[in-house]
């Protein structure tokens, strides 16, 4: 049975590009009724392993490791060392890090595909490979999914629960530099 939010949901998608609406259709057809919805994206929350998923109305043309389109993101909370962000970029551009809130997301044209990503960056940042042999791997699985053998890193989210992701970072600036400064600016003032 169709709920009114999923047929809203089915009506804001059939607006979108097909690019986008293909993208939006499977995590509608995964999910049903999103928690949040716009003319410009769809969001669930706390659905299957993941912390949020956003479809959205814009996609970005990624040719890693074959040309497709990126419209859905899956999100979970992950705390990635500082050091490794750059490996991070270096393994796949459509991983994003956002180190203060500890979250890290995957963008692809479907789950599956975050699902690889996520695998492999959670392989990065505890050295299980380098980034080049995480590229290597997500192009050995993507097309053993084209061929129909074992795809684990596709089938689920390998990565266990982390709890307390987000920093904050290291505070440069007492209290007394910012009073200093704030003096400083009203005698120059």
């Amino acid at each position: 049975m169709t709920t009114q939010a999923e047929k809203q949901a089915a009506q804001i998608i059939a607006e979108w590009p097909d690019e986008s609406r293909e993208a939006g259709q499977l995590v509608l057809d995964a999910y049903g009724e999103p928690q949040e919805a716009t003319q410009e994206q769809l969001v669930w929350h706390r659905v299957g392993p993941w912390k949020r998923v956003v479809a959205t109305k814009a996609f970005h043309q990624h040719d890693f490791p074959t040309p497709h389109i990126d419209a859905v993101e899956s999100v979970i909370d992950y705390r990635v060392p500082p050091g490794k962000v750059s490996a991070l970029a270096i393994f796949d551009g459509s991983v994003v890090v956002e180190r203060t809130v500890g979250e890290v997301s995957a963008r692809c044209h479907d789950e599956e595909a975050n699902q690889l990503a996520l695998n492999l960056v959670h392989d990065i940042v505890t050295g299980a490979k380098t980034a080049e042999q995480a590229r290597e791997y997500y192009a050995k699985e993507f097309l053993d999914h084209r061929r129909g053998k074992p795809t684990p890193y596709m089938d689920e989210l390998r990565i266990p629960a982390q709890t307390d992701t987000a920093d904050p970072d290291v505070r440069l600036l007492s209290d007394e530099d910012l009073e200093d400064a704030q003096r400083e600016g009203r005698q120059q003032g």
